[in-house]
């Protein structure tokens, strides 16, 4: 039987359950609009990346393994898209998968966007930049604890910003 005391713990508990809520699904929505989309023409694209990283970017293309110096990058910071220098992955998720491609187990929140590849003849998932939809690599699921997932990139689509505080 539920006394006056304990229908209020509850009322309240329930008001604070569906405060925070609210909070958190706000603040997933205000997440979602910081991210305000680029749009540049085909043109623009061409002017500021470098061949390499056009056909990479903006063309879904593959650069060969084991040739990005970004390999074995080893210092903390964030490797950011090359295009719009949004933020996508941290140093600390950074490890040798052994591919030839810089690898990662997680991305930083809402930094990525994906879509199903049927290219090759296979079923893949890729992942693009969130902000200007920069082609980086592909997703697979053989990656190492705590998620693994394996974020397979292309160097030449990000740049690296070394943390020196």
């Amino acid at each position: 039987m539920m006394n006056k005391r304990s229908f209020m713990t509850v009322l309240m508990r329930g008001g604070v359950v569906f405060s925070l809520s609210k909070f958190f699904m706000a603040s997933a929505a205000l997440a979602a609009d910081v991210i305000q989309r680029i749009h540049k023409t085909d043109a623009e694209w061409k002017k500021m990346l470098t061949p390499e990283q056009y056909e990479v970017v903006r063309k879904e293309g593959t650069e060969y393994p084991f040739s990005s110096p970004l390999n074995s990058e080893k210092r903390h910071g964030l490797f950011n898209c090359v295009a719009c220098d949004l933020p996508l992955f941290s140093s600390t998720t950074k490890f040798d998968s052994g591919t030839g491609w810089p690898s990662f187990y997680a991305a930083l929140p809402g930094a990525l966007e994906t879509k199903t590849d049927t290219k090759l003849g296979m079923v893949r998932t890729e992942y693009h930049c969130a902000r200007c939809g920069a082609h980086h690599g592909h997703l697979f699921e053989d990656g190492p604890k705590p998620t693994g997932l394996r974020y397979c990139s292309n160097g030449v689509a990000l740049k690296f910003i070394e943390d020196k505080s």
